[in-house]
């Protein structure tokens, strides 16, 4: 196999913990020597192992001490050359014997980019990276993005009839989206730390905003759910989301200042990525603000008329293009999802 054959073998790896890790990043990392693969490794949560440490400890486990000497080892991004709440992955990297190390994306923060490739190879190790970089830097975007900004990855999620509303006339069902849809949208909870809503949308739909699949929750807590409003004096008491067993993990913001109010749940609790689930006024003010990075839109083949719309407000200063645009089906709808292009 290629080394990035292997790397794909280390992003499978990596892809397990996406969701979990916050406010670390989802790491992959596979060691092999002579062709085969020794262990595989995840980093889980943090305060866990890295993802490197996970798959030296498989490897050991399996094959012994003495066989990691001479392998590679194959890492979705740079290791991490300082101690914090684990050992340099660095460090055990040499400790082990690995004689190459393949990763795929640098390190963002300034202070530790590269610094691996310095220790590595005074180590007497041969060091590549760049190795199947962007697939790689796609799961690592959030963690990217607080690196460089402060700022959260905030996806846009929405279900909506083909007219651009998200609700069905008066006395049908609530939902616009089939049973495939909604089932994809608690994947894209697990994936995610937080969901953020309006005072309005708690107001008037009671969310609950949970993972409900246990399946899902395995390694994990419910997201934090996050519920914007100037009034919070008027919020339903007995809302799901302050009612629940997972009620501690609810906050309330301001959103007199969105882009301090984002920057506050990184610092404080940690969070990478959060994904709006609201309605048209205060969807469109992150967009209006230029917070949102990505859109899921899950179209359901209906009209709907005049009901309400999926943005509303003020007009937008300019169009919001779509880039890195997939459509995929499910059941009968159908979800478009791409990046806003910045």
């Amino acid at each position: 196999m290629t080394d990035a054959e292997w790397m794909q073998s280390a992003l499978q790896e990596a892809r397990k913990g996406v969701g979990k890790t916050a406010p670390n990043p989802p790491v992959g990392a596979v060691i092999v020597k002579n062709g085969q693969s020794l262990g595989l490794g995840w980093h889980r949560k943090a305060g866990a192992p890295h993802a490197e440490l996970e798959a030296i400890r498989a490897a050991t486990t399996a094959h012994g001490t003495d066989a990691l000497k001479g392998a590679t080892a194959y890492i979705t991004l740079e290791p991490c050359s300082t101690t914090g709440r684990t050992p340099a992955c660095t460090s055990g990297l040499i400790q082990a014997g690995i004689s190459r190390v393949v990763y795929a994306c640098q390190d963002p923060n300034p202070y530790h980019a590269g610094a691996a490739d310095e220790i590595l190879r005074q180590a007497g190790i041969e060091v590549i990276s760049g190795v199947l970089n962007e697939p790689c830097e796609e799961i690592l975007r959030p963690f990217f993005k607080v690196q460089r900004t402060g700022l959260p990855w905030v996806i846009w999620k929405c279900a909506m009839s083909l007219d651009g509303k998200i609700t069905r006339p008066p006395g049908e069902g609530q939902w616009l989206s089939g049973e495939a849809a909604r089932a994809d949208v608690q994947k894209l909870r697990s994936e995610v730390d937080a969901i953020l809503t309006s005072g309005e949308t708690v107001r008037r739909d009671l969310p609950a905003l949970t993972i409900r699949m246990q399946e899902l929750l395995e390694g994990r807590e419910q997201p934090w759910r996050i519920v914007c409003t100037n009034h919070p004096d008027t919020l339903p008491v007995d809302a799901p989301l302050f009612c629940d067993e997972t009620k501690h993990r609810t906050l309330v913001k301001s959103p007199e200042n969105l882009e301090t109010m984002l920057a506050d749940l990184v610092r404080e609790q940690g969070i990478l990525s959060i994904m709006i689930e609201a309605g048209g006024n205060f969807s469109a003010a992150m967009m209006r603000a230029g917070l949102v990075d990505e859109a899921v839109i899950y179209y359901a083949p209906i009209l709907c008329g005049e009901t309400v719309p999926a943005l509303s407000g003020e007009a937008f200063p300019h169009a919001l293009k779509f880039v890195n645009v997939h459509f995929e089906k499910f059941g009968d709808d159908f979800r478009l999802r791409g990046l806003f292009d910045k």
